[in-house]
């Protein structure tokens, strides 16, 4: 008699083949840790969408929100690095409707 094995969680192995895929960038990084540094209703509204020589660029949904963000972006930025693990990123620019940022 064969006997069926216990359901398996899918979340670990979508999390390990993301990990494989993933790009070996810095702003992937960010990118994947932004929502833990920002917080959820900020990574609602500001997203990284670009990177240059360490300086990330945040698309805001609107002006107040790029505004806080620039008002923020020294506690943000030893946020990001604590969690990267390193001094990584140098600064954060903040454009208004740059990418996919919503709310």
């Amino acid at each position: 008699m064969r006997y069926r094995r216990a359901a398996v969680p899918l979340a670990g192995a979508v999390e390990a083949l993301a990990a494989r895929v993933a790009p070996a960038t810095l702003l992937a990084d960010v990118q994947r840790a932004w929502p833990q540094v920002a917080g959820e209703s900020m990574a609602a509204r500001a997203e990284p969408v670009a990177e240059r020589e360490g300086t990330v660029t945040l698309a805001c949904s609107s002006s107040v929100w790029a505004q806080e963000l620039e008002l923020l972006g020294p506690g943000l930025l030893d946020g990001l690095n604590a969690v990267l693990g390193a001094q990584r990123v140098t600064g954060l620019r903040c454009r208004v409707g740059a990418g996919r940022a919503r709310g």
